[in-house]
């Protein structure tokens, strides 16, 4: 099946129209999408713990369509809710990263359990990404 997400129908809004495959429903359910100001904010829920690899595109596009218009996009992952993740999810957000820095942009993560920040250290992805103990000081820190 194929589904046709409008600006109209998006959750994110402002997306050109774009075909998708079912599993959308599950790749949106995965995440909340926030805006303030220059900044996105992502918002896993702890259901993105169980991302599936076949999903992983689909999230990355989720998550980058709504940054397409900006000049230099800054985005915060926020993992407030994340008790643990892998390799399917830090492949979503080094796909992200990838993304945001061909676009001059940035990616900082926060809200990071012990047992996150453990496995970023050791992946030596912490030395990729700034990791900030809550929202308001990423927030701060991306965007001045």
């Amino acid at each position: 099946m194929v589904e046709f997400v409008t600006p109209e129908s998006s959750d994110f809004g402002g997306v050109n129209a774009v075909e998708r495959e079912e599993p959308v429903t599950e790749v949106l359910d995965c995440f909340e999408i926030e805006w303030h100001g220059n900044v996105v904010v992502v918002i896993p829920a702890k259901s993105v713990e169980s991302l599936n690899w076949d999903l992983v595109e689909q999230a990355a596009d989720v998550i980058m369509e709504p940054l397409a218009t900006q000049e230099v996009p800054l985005v915060v992952v926020d993992l407030k809710d994340v008790g643990y993740f892998g390799s399917v999810f830090l492949a979503l957000l080094l796909r992200c990263h990838k993304f945001l820095k061909r676009r001059g942009g940035e990616l900082v993560l926060c809200g990071t359990n012990e047992m996150a920040r453990e496995l970023l250290k050791i992946t030596a992805l912490d030395t990729i990404w700034a990791i900030y103990d809550n929202r308001q000081d990423a927030m701060q820190a991306i965007d001045g």
